[in-house]
């Protein structure tokens, strides 16, 4: 391959962006290094260069929210005739994100399309408003599967896979590349003993949205805050919801129990998560869920909803973190996460051993490990073929044993 075109809603700069733009911005890191010319097409936002060059890949950026996907096939359309802020481009293969819409981008790009789909999204498009959740879920659930029911599928996790499969997508052509980690930063210590607070202290990482449901961690820490009088929350990443949050921190009588850090950089994340003794992680919905493997990095458990289904695969429960709640389709059961929490910082050995386990699992994954797995799912997308499965991330770049002709 000699060029790859991403498409995404959002970049990792972008207020509202998160672990799934920088599961593709990775990628596109490690394509970049192999020498690919990698273009990412996304949305404007303020202060954002409409062009600009990241880590070796090319951003191009233009349109919002929802104007970002037309604006997007047409840049792609224009480009390919030779103008416009895509002119010239002719890629070998394209990573088309579906973050609950996709880009149709199979329509002008003239190049063999992948789907890249960290999860559904059933349970947020409420969010959206009666109508467009009604729309967008229309969109994902009935019109994207059939549109590109010729087309690669590629997803984070395991139960992700399934998601797709429920909606009709072929198990032949659906990959699994799970996400990679950092090194924790350099100066910045590694979880443990010395690094703990005095005092019993919960965590969570997240972008502050409703989906995120971290007023179930509220709930927790209120619930628990007579028994467990100097436990304290720390709530690491911003977002459009956090006013709503902090209203009702007070509303619970915890406003002092509780620091909302805001955005911060990866040395001061990584130093707040040394600290954490319990990393919670409440989310109606994840694909993978990559803080909980930056947690781990430092020894620290999370406590996770079942019914969020990524979780399921980035934590080993009873083993790694413990899951709680009951199936598909729950929002969760703020009492057993309360239980769990509770558990876990009076049980300083439980706490110990499935940290230690975490910390141990953590080796399994690396941005280079997921590159390499997409490398070899798009080259393989370039000649002509499926892949399907959880591919393995030391695999060789040329192996196409999982691979199915189309």
């Amino acid at each position: 391959m000699r060029e790859v075109l991403l498409l995404c809603w959002r970049d990792t700069g972008h207020p509202q962006g998160g672990g799934s733009e920088r599961y593709l911005e990775e990628v596109g890191a490690q394509l970049a290094a192999r020498g690919i010319k990698v273009t990412l097409r996304t949305a404007g936002y303020r202060g954002a260069a409409k062009k600009e060059t990241v880590d070796g890949i090319e951003i191009s950026r233009g349109g919002g929210r929802y104007s970002v996907y037309p604006r997007a096939l047409a840049a792609i359309a224009a480009g390919r005739l030779g103008f416009g802020p895509l002119r010239g481009i002719r890629p070998d293969a394209v990573i088309d994100t579906q973050n609950g819409i996709p880009f149709f981008s199979r329509a002008v790009v003239g190049a063999p399309v992948t789907l890249l789909v960290h999860h559904c999204h059933r349970e947020q498009w409420p969010v959206a408003g009666r109508l467009m959740g009604k729309v967008g879920w229309w969109l994902e659930s009935r019109l994207s599967p059939r549109a590109h029911r010729n087309n690669q599928y590629l997803t984070v996790s395991l139960p992700s896979a399934e998601e797709l499969v429920d909606l009709g997508v072929h198990r032949d052509r659906i990959a699994v590349v799970r996400n990679g980690a950092d090194e924790i930063p350099a100066g910045v210590a590694v979880g443990g003993a010395d690094s703990r607070t005095a005092h019993p202290s919960v965590c969570v990482l997240s972008r502050l949205v409703p989906h995120k449901q971290i007023e179930d961690a509220l709930e927790a820490v209120a619930a628990l805050r007579p028994a467990i009088a100097d436990i304290h929350l720390d709530v690491i990443g911003g977002g459009w919801w956090e006013r709503n949050l902090r209203d009702r921190a007070f509303e619970l009588g915890i406003g002092d129990a509780v620091t909302f850090h805001g955005h911060v950089d990866e040395t001061r994340k990584h130093q707040l998560l040394s600290r954490s003794w319990v990393h919670v992680m409440p989310s109606r919905k994840e694909g993978w869920g990559l803080a909980v493997i930056e947690a781990a990095q430092h020894g620290v458990p999370t406590i996770g909803y079942r019914s969020s289904k990524g979780l399921t695969d980035s934590i080993v429960d009873g083993v790694t973190g413990v899951l709680v709640g009951g199936a598909e389709g729950d929002e969760g059961d703020v009492g057993a996460l309360t239980e769990a929490v509770n558990t876990l910082l009076l049980d300083p050995e439980m706490r110990l051993v499935l940290g230690e386990k975490a910390r141990i699992r953590v080796g399994e994954f690396s941005w280079e490990h997921t590159g390499n797995g997409v490398h070899q799912v798009l080259a393989t997308t370039a000649a002509g073929l499926w892949t399907s499965g959880l591919v393995s991330p030391q695999a060789s770049h040329s192996s196409l044993e999982d691979a199915r002709s189309e």
